[in-house]
């Protein structure tokens, strides 16, 4: 009887993948955007199947209405009303 493996179970493989490349995109292109390069980096080189990702994403990255600051420099944000 042939044993059953982790990776060569595609069913597990293939949401996996997706999973991971979509939290790493998103953290990734956040850090891109704010500028911080040691994120970006950490986000890129270490696989944590998603988790520093989701953290990056939702605490980290996370811009406060009305002004943030990056590295010492106050970026204003602009309001937008949505029909």
């Amino acid at each position: 009887m042939e044993k059953l493996s982790f990776l060569n179970n595609l069913w597990i493989l293939i949401p996996l993948i997706v999973w991971i490349l979509s939290w790493k995109g998103i953290a990734l292109w956040k850090a891109a955007r704010q500028n911080q390069k040691i994120w970006f980096v950490f986000l890129l080189v270490l696989n944590t199947l998603g988790f520093l990702e989701i953290i990056y994403i939702f605490y980290v990255g996370e811009r406060k209405e009305g002004g943030i600051v990056l590295d010492g420099e106050t970026e204003k944000l602009t309001k937008k009303k949505i029909v």
